[in-house]
């Protein structure tokens, strides 16, 4: 037996999306999403999301690989392998720069791609809004928003009422086809 994953109302054109997105983040709606065929500008700030949290895994892989490199080489030179050369310290900041700044590189990018599988919910191979009978139309010229049965404001009756007074084309109660475990 499938339960709805939500309601999905349909909009002809990006003005109308945008505009719908600005009324359902009004309305108080937690758990929902717009599905567009490009980028709209300005669409953030009409859904009301704050800034994506890629960024701070980012910058902690480059620290942690900027310290690890750093941490390496002050290991090795201070107590693993000394090695008095010309008179020189055994650890100065300018000779492991390059290990630092590439680890610095690689840790950044793993913490880039972790951090976006995470924020994203990944890997998900397949999500209910393509089993909506219209979804190629979603990546062509056509636009939706969808509204989650996870919401704390969803009641299937009066969200389906909110999104058609909105005047979509369309509004379609979507099936979540995953097995429901008792």
């Amino acid at each position: 037996m499938s339960k709805p994953y939500g309601i999905l109302a349909l909009f002809n054109t990006a003005q109308e999306i945008y505009h719908a997105a600005e009324s359902v983040r009004d309305a108080g709606y937690k758990r929902w999403d717009c599905i567009t065929p490009f980028p709209i500008h300005g669409m953030n700030e009409a859904m009301g999301l704050k800034r994506s949290l890629v960024g701070a895994f980012t910058l902690v892989g480059g620290l942690t690989g900027f310290t690890t490199g750093m941490t390496i080489a002050w290991f090795a030179g201070e107590f693993n392998y000394p090695l008095i050369v010309q008179g020189k310290p055994f650890f100065s900041f300018v000779f492991p720069f390059p290990v630092a700044y590439e680890l610095t590189i690689l840790l950044s990018a793993f913490g880039t791609l972790i951090g976006m599988f995470l924020t994203n919910r990944l890997p998900r191979h397949h999500h209910p809004v393509m089993d909506y009978s219209n979804f190629h139309r979603l990546t062509d010229d056509k636009f939706a928003v969808v509204i989650e049965t996870d919401d704390p404001l969803y009641d299937e009756a009066k969200t389906k009422r909110f999104l058609e007074e909105l005047h979509p084309a369309e509004v379609v109660v979507l099936e979540n086809k995953e097995e429901v475990k008792a």
